[in-house]
């Protein structure tokens, strides 16, 4: 989350949400400019699949706070952004676990003050003290899931239960696949196919994950992270690297999309909130996480918006059905072999030198 994960680029407003057959989406695309230090109103900067236009206006309800949003691609178009300087208006960002390690490195994260934190108690013990931040000092967990494939069960009648299937039936997925446009996701899993970790630093292992997807960069139909899911409902594709929660939605457009992680393993991921050093509403940005840690709210994200909520209290509240569906809550022999993305220093550049070559051969 994925992603944690790219959707639209650009810019968009919550307050133009407007529904369609991949649930709700942000609409109103604009680039007006943003007032500074405004309390009745909070900035954020998150990922498309994250908002939801009743929520949204519960909390407006509660607090009195407008919200507007700005959509991201990918966590690297995000940190880009912020800094280049162009994120000095947002009190509130989504950044996936590794991002977060790596902003709090740059001093770009405001470090949390957990007295004015009502909830923390509502989560998983798991999600209490996470590895990628001790203690949540620094961001507040909002939802987590894993990496892998959603297929066309009607067409490819055997399930594609790893890596390598795209390679061996790549004549059959000609032009009718896509990989996420995420470096460190499709990077990692090609790494895992070929035995080595997701978080791999073996220059070698990484130039091998390069020359394997050179293989297969002809018959990608894109690296996209948002288009394909209209694409595939249509038919236009057959299989799509996804994020489980995005995968829970398409299946509710149509059950005969499922969704498999390979069996080699994967990315485990959690998507996060965090406030930034430039935060221009600090009380609303606190108004933002208490608002979202309570129980309810985290039930309805989750039964709602198919995304798997770090919220125990929240996770009682949900339908047995939502609670026992394997792709939003996959059992731990799934998560023993699944990697979860860490900053890797120095030899990322590798990586985005080896990607840029790969996205605009």
């Amino acid at each position: 989350m994925i992603d944690r994960r790219k959707f639209l680029q650009g810019l968009a407003a919550i307050t133009g949400l407007s529904l369609n057959s991949c649930g709700w989406k942000l609409a109103d695309v604009r680039t007006t400019s943003r007032v500074q230090g405004d309390r009745d109103r909070l900035d954020i900067y998150t990922w498309n699949q994250y908002s939801d236009q009743q929520l949204i206006k519960n909390f407006t309800t509660q607090t009195g706070i407008k919200v507007l949003a700005d959509v991201y691609d990918s966590n690297e178009f995000m940190l880009a952004k912020l800094r280049a300087g162009g994120g000095g208006s947002y009190s509130i960002l989504y950044p996936s676990d590794y991002m977060v390690q790596k902003m709090v490195k740059l001093g770009l994260l405001k470090q949390i003050n957990h007295e004015k934190i009502r909830g923390l108690d509502n989560l998983f013990p798991q999600f209490k003290n996470p590895t990628y931040d001790p203690k949540n000092q620094y961001s507040i967990p909002f939802t987590w899931g894993t990496t892998g494939f959603i297929y066309n069960s009607e067409i490819l009648k055997t399930p594609p239960d790893d890596w390598d299937y795209l390679w061996q039936n790549k004549e059959l997925l000609n032009k009718r696949m896509t990989l996420l446009n995420d470096i460190r996701e499709v990077m990692g899993g090609v790494l895992k196919m070929l035995g080595y970790s997701y978080n791999s630093q073996d220059a070698n292992a990484v130039k091998q994950a390069y020359e394997k997807l050179k293989e297969l960069k002809s018959a990608i139909a894109a690296f996209d992270t948002d288009a394909w899911r209209n694409q595939i409902l249509t038919g236009d594709l057959l299989i799509a690297m996804c994020y489980s929660g995005d995968a829970v939605t398409i299946a509710k457009e149509n059950p005969k999309l499922k969704y498999v992680i390979p069996k080699s393993g994967s990315s485990l991921w959690t998507d996060t909130i965090a406030i930034p050093t430039t935060s221009a509403n600090i009380d609303g940005a606190y108004a933002w996480i208490n608002f979202m840690l309570q129980p309810e709210v985290g039930a309805k994200m989750s039964d709602r918006l198919g995304i798997a909520t770090p919220n125990q209290a929240g996770f009682d509240l949900l339908p047995k059905q939502v609670q026992n569906n394997t792709t939003l809550f996959p059992p731990q022999s799934i998560i023993n072999k699944c990697d979860r993305i860490t900053p890797l220093g120095k030899i990322e550049e590798l990586y985005e030198r080896y990607w840029t070559e790969l996205t605009s051969s």
